[in-house]
């Protein structure tokens, strides 16, 4: 018999206990793995995980109180991105709705590469309560949960049946939180009668365990191969993507641009890898970028993509890159990317591959007369912000790219901006001088409405002192306001920017150019005709940020707008700046690339068909990168 010592606890009681002493480890920087833990209770774990939390106190497991299992998600991946990825927050729900509504956040979380841990409560394993209230009863498959909605959405995932499948588990779940190349949303579905059940746990379970954080090299057969590509290039263009944050590679990508002359071009992810006046940065490629850098891009004979996963809005639906000899060099800590477009592969951490190029490259630089071009597109389009931002009339209302022009000349550089969805990130994108690292926060890889607000409050909670915007529309708030409630609660300084322009101005737009018509995106009652065309809708969203406890600043002018946005920065409380803005934007530059929309083949209106005649003229562009 094992004389080893042990610890008797409860499955949830040993879960916190665990989680409250793993780390990461990279640079020598040392960071709780899980910092922390949002709750909703039900029956589900409130006798589980619930008791657990409360047992183990704040200087345990330090408990966040939220309002919608969703946006508790979204909160702890924007406290993941803020810190590199280097930590994450779990997220304890009930079985049932409380579960499914885990879905939406974690297929977030696991598209854009982000850390959260989820731990919702599940039915009995025993199965002596059956049918579980809330429990879904499948007729041929009796081990079937509504948590097998998580499957699909989550990196790693498992049921703990058994106390003692937890250990493994457990171990699984951090391997994958803490690994570069896998990370995403993780799920450990906890049955309400195994949370409360107990055990004599091994003691060295909960020995503090440092997960290193891996900076891989890359393979010299690779890399010579890629210098090679890149001393032969005559227009080689860089793609930053969100890779280049997670690694911290920024100054390893200013160091080579530097060295070499290429120029970069961001993602919506990457936006932020150069500060918007360094003279290699060209600003967002693809559907939302610009001028200067997708023109680069049409005539490109080498794009080495780092840390990018190349979707369709980066590539304006494969009819970018036009060039018929173009190649491409991918850089990418996660294989699976690496090798799109037929690409040659570099394997690897995004900072430690840079300064192996940077090195190998040494000597080598751009000629002169493509480095004198791309300035000339840069120095251009910066002159098309500049009228973007422009103001003719301080009394009048602004526009969406004033809105922007005003917060632009309000924050710091060190101030995280926040926006998901909408026709906001377009704009962002093509206009928004990023300059500091974490400065520019899309959440882009799913556009989900309702980011903007916990995403926000995760933000914060990572960097106390760091003034915060979440620039939301009217669609996108009234889909998830409620964690302003726990801003509030939580005393964090949260500032946002409400945009109030009657519907979902975006996909209006985007309707507008497919044959849609604007049809069903307007917020206005009905005509007589029975279309939502009549008067606006008296909706005071205003007034409803400040019933869940904010303070809220209305702003009719753009000089009230100026005047808000400085009162917001210098509060110390959350505060709305609240401001109408025209659906219509004429001041907003036109889209610089294709998005393949698909296109009614048939129809009998008008609008219909002339788009899908357009459709066909851009779709007969694309081409596959073989």
């Amino acid at each position: 018999m094992s004389t080893a010592p042990t610890r008797r606890l409860t499955v949830a009681q040993a879960l916190v206990q665990f989680l409250s002493v793993q780390y990461t480890e990279r640079d020598g920087v040392r960071r709780r793995l899980i910092a922390g833990t949002w709750g909703i209770f039900g029956h589900g774990n409130v006798a589980g995980l619930g008791q657990a939390l409360l047992e183990a106190g704040e200087d345990t497991m330090p408990f966040h109180q939220g309002r919608n299992e969703q946006a508790m998600v979204h909160a702890a991946v924007g406290y993941a991105r803020q810190l590199d990825r280097l930590s994450a927050q779990a997220v304890t729900t009930s079985i049932g709705p409380g579960a499914t509504n885990l879905v939406t956040g974690a297929a977030l979380a696991t598209i854009n590469r982000l850390p959260v841990l989820l731990l919702p409560g599940d039915y009995f394993a025993t199965r002596v309560a059956d049918p579980l209230l809330q429990q879904l009863e499948h007729p041929v498959e009796a081990d079937l949960s509504v948590n097998d909605t998580l499957r699909p959405v989550s990196r790693y995932f498992d049921r703990i049946t058994r106390p003692e499948a937890l250990i493994p588990s457990a171990l699984n779940a951090m391997r994958v939180l803490a690994d570069p190349a896998e990370t995403g949303a993780v799920t450990l579905a906890l049955p309400q009668d195994v949370q409360a059940e107990a055990y004599d746990w091994p003691e060295e379970f909960f020995a503090e365990r440092v997960w290193h954080v891996r900076r891989p090299a890359p393979d010299p057969h690779e890399l010579a191969e890629a210098v090679a590509a890149i001393r032969a290039a005559e227009r080689p263009l860089i793609v930053a993507g969100g890779g280049v944050h997670h690694s911290a590679a920024e100054e390893a990508l200013k160091e080579l641009v530097e060295a070499t002359g290429i120029p970069v071009a961001s993602t919506q992810a990457g936006k932020g890898s150069l500060r918007y006046d360094h003279p290699s940065d060209l600003g967002g490629i693809g559907h939302t970028g610009t001028a200067a850098a997708n023109d680069l891009a049409r005539s490109a004979d080498l794009v080495i993509g780092v840390g990018t996963r190349y979707t369709d809005f980066t590539t304006a639906s494969g009819t970018l890159f036009q060039r018929p000899d173009v190649r491409f060099v991918n850089l990418n800590i996660t294989a699976f990317d690496a090798h799109k477009l037929s690409a040659r592969t570099l394997v690897c951490d995004a900072r430690a591959g840079l300064t192996a190029l940077t090195e190998a490259l040494s000597g080598h630089f751009v000629e002169p007369s493509y480095a004198a071009e791309y300035t000339f597109g840069q120095e251009h389009w910066e002159a098309v912000v500049e009228d973007a931002y422009g103001v003719d009339d301080e009394n009048a209302a602004p526009t969406q790219t004033q809105v922007l022009g005003a917060l632009d000349a309000v924050v710091g550089d060190d101030d995280v901006v926040i926006n998901a969805a909408g026709s906001l990130p377009g704009d962002l994108h093509k206009l928004w001088r990023a300059r500091g690292r974490r400065q520019y926060h899309l959440e882009y890889g799913y556009s989900c409405m309702g980011y903007e607000i916990p995403a926000a409050i995760g933000v914060q909670q990572a960097s106390p002192d760091t003034p915060v915007w979440a620039l939301v529309g009217d669609g996108t708030y009234l889909m998830m306001p409620t964690e302003i409630v726990t801003a509030v609660q939580e005393g964090l300084p949260i500032n946002l920017v409400l945009l109030q322009n009657h519907g979902y101005a975006s996909i209006g737009g985007l309707s507008e150019t497919v044959g849609g018509e604007r049809f069903g995106t307007a917020y206005r009652y009905r005509a007589a005709d029975g279309t939502f065309s009549g008067a606006p809708l008296p909706v005071d969203l205003a007034a409803n940020a400040a019933s869940l406890g904010m303070d809220v600043l209305r702003a009719k002018t753009v000089s009230e707008l100026r005047e808000a946005l400085t009162t917001a920065r210098a509060s110390d409380r959350p505060t709305c700046v609240y401001v109408e803005t025209d659906t219509f934007n004429p001041d907003a530059p036109p889209t610089e690339a294709w998005w393949d929309v698909p296109v009614a083949e048939t129809a009998s209106r008008e609008a219909a068909v002339q788009a899908r005649e357009e459709y066909d003229s851009q779709v007969a562009s694309r081409r596959r990168h073989l």
